[in-house]
């Protein structure tokens, strides 16, 4: 394209160096906005699945073209300061009845089943149990029942679909731990 214009070997080397970084970052820019997104864990919310330092990749595609499902983990943000993100399990999704008995969560009438959360929890939070999730909203926990705020509590609530930022994909960081986060 430039080599019938730009006659200077030089200058063509760097005008094309230019539009190889242009497109890269613009390459980056949309990948960012549309598919990916690098989150901080802040925060024992929800340990032992991520700890506080922790960085994340969201899958923001995820949430765009698809519905969240029980299990997921995903990020939106925190009510009181929107700049700053939470991450938190859903476990209930819209129709879902989600109650609190004998120191656990029940959905749908079965015990919250869950591999890294067995200690009694101490606060059912303020809403009013059992709560039926709204039609396009899901109920949060983190996986930290103790140490968490998230829908059982009235500054949390029940999350908009339409405000999730994206599923927690992978761990990148520490490296040590890098991989997928179930």
């Amino acid at each position: 394209m430039f080599k019938n214009r730009i006659q200077n070997p030089v200058v063509r080397g760097l005008v094309e160096w230019i539009l190889a970084i242009g497109l890269a970052l613009l390459l980056f820019f949309v990948l960012r906005m549309f598919l990916f997104r690098v989150a901080h864990v802040s925060g024992a919310s929800m340990s032992p699945t991520l700890s506080d330092g922790d960085r994340v990749i969201l899958n923001r595609a995820a949430v765009v073209f698809g519905e969240p499902r029980v299990g997921d983990i995903i990020a939106f943000p925190y009510p009181g300061d929107p700049s700053e993100y939470h991450i938190k399990r859903v476990i209930g999704v819209s129709g879902d009845v989600v109650d609190f008995a004998n120191g656990g969560f029940v959905v749908n009438g079965e015990p919250l089943g869950d591999d890294f959360s067995h200690e009694t929890v101490w606060s059912m939070g303020n809403v009013g149990f059992p709560l039926t999730v709204e039609e396009g909203r899901v109920f949060v926990l983190g996986d930290n029942r103790n140490g968490s705020k998230d829908s059982r509590y009235s500054t949390v609530g029940t999350i908009s679909n339409q405000e999730i930022i994206g599923r927690v994909l992978v761990r990148i960081w520490p490296f040590s731990d890098f991989g997928q986060v179930e």
